[in-house]
């Protein structure tokens, strides 16, 4: 699982792909139309793609999800133009949804199998942090690979990462706890998983749960924006994120332990998130650090509280509505977010924000 999750993330084009886009020739407008094609491809699939691993295999498609990613570094690097990222991006998202379900099903039913299921939270916690540090090396690895061998360097690399993330994926046991893959059709499979969603209220409660908490941690995408804003220099931006990242790994090393204190920490960080915004310093994102290390830590907490709620059956189905409901919560924020910059400041947005996290904090306790 570790092996498997720094594949998915130590990939060298993470860091310079905007730059590579711009060089290209792509327009500021072009390469937001290339975001949106990649969410809403994995919107669309998300589901699909836990409909089929419910039916087929789960496995299978983890070992698929890293190849279909490698085919679309591979157009970015070998035949760079607005088509191709944009077939790359509608690749990417692909993979991410054949992914996203599937993995976590197949990971929890045979850790169930071996008698380990207690052990998830703390799996899949540290293997979240494995991919947050794998992209802390891409990072400065890219660096070097760039000045040695270009952005074609960089992209080969790419491609060839996830290939052994597939290879990785071979070794994964299935055996579905000794049931044969489901015979029924999608439409069914779909209904049953809905239906499980609304006849189980703490399952509906935690899918919701998991979408909100994790949806909204994407406003991390607009750190950098809340770092400049406190009026350090450029170059001081980068180290404020690595300071952030690097925190907000040590919180998923801790996944696992201390769960039933969830609630009280994420009312706390909620604090910790208001306050270190508006402090407006760059002392500020200690705490602001600190609070996202918690929020990663919840998320594990939740991811495995649903999965101890769902049957095997439709396990990847009703993880991939999570997902989708993630999704969703994350465009939402994104939304907010631009709608609050145009009257507010982002110290201001992401005080905002935080009120956000007591409401999970109240779900969570009930």
């Amino acid at each position: 699982m570790y092996a498997y999750a720094c594949c998915e993330d130590f990939v060298l084009l993470y860091p310079v792909y905007a730059v590579l886009f711009a060089r290209t020739g792509l327009s500021g407008a072009q390469i937001s139309s290339l975001f949106v094609l990649w969410s809403a491809t994995t919107i669309l699939l998300e589901v699909p793609s836990g409909l089929w691993a419910d039916r087929f295999s789960r496995r299978r498609l983890v070992v698929w999800s890293p190849l279909v990613v490698a085919a679309g570094f591979a157009t970015w690097t070998f035949a760079p133009s607005y088509p191709a990222f944009a077939a790359g991006f509608v690749l990417w998202g692909a993979g991410v949804a054949m992914r996203s379900g599937a993995l976590e099903a197949l990971v929890y039913e045979e850790m169930t199998r071996l008698g380990a299921a207690d052990r998830y939270t703390r799996l899949v916690g540290r293997a979240e942090a494995v991919r947050t540090t794998a992209e802390m090396a891409a990072t400065g690895t890219a660096a070097l690979v760039l000045a040695a061998g270009g952005h074609t360097a960089v992209g080969v690399a790419s491609v060839v990462v996830p290939v052994l993330g597939a290879a990785v994926g071979l070794t994964f046991p299935e055996h579905r706890a000794g049931r044969e893959p489901s015979d029924e059709g999608f439409g069914a499979l779909l209904r049953e998983g809905l239906g499980e969603v609304r006849r189980v209220p703490a399952v509906r409660r935690t899918v919701l749960l998991v979408a909100v908490l994790s949806g909204v941690t994407a406003l991390d995408e607009y750190l950098p924006l809340l770092a400049e804003a406190t009026g350090v220099a450029d170059a001081t931006v980068p180290l404020l994120m690595l300071l952030v990242v690097a925190v907000t790994a040590v919180g998923g090393w801790l996944a696992g332990r201390g769960t039933r204190a969830a609630p009280a920490a994420l009312a706390i960080s909620a604090a910790l998130l208001a306050g270190g915004a508006f402090a407006r310093s760059p002392a500020g994102f200690v705490p602001i650090a600190v609070a996202y290390a918690a929020f990663r830590w919840a998320i594990a907490a939740a991811e495995a509280r649903l999965q101890d709620r769902l049957s095997d059956r439709t396990r990847a189905t009703v993880t991939s509505l999570s997902g989708l409901g993630a999704e969703l919560v994350g465009i939402a924020a994104f939304a907010g977010y631009a709608l609050a910059s145009r009257w507010a400041e982002p110290w201001l947005v992401f005080c905002l924000a935080a009120p956000v996290y007591l409401g999970v904090a109240a779900a969570m306790r009930r």
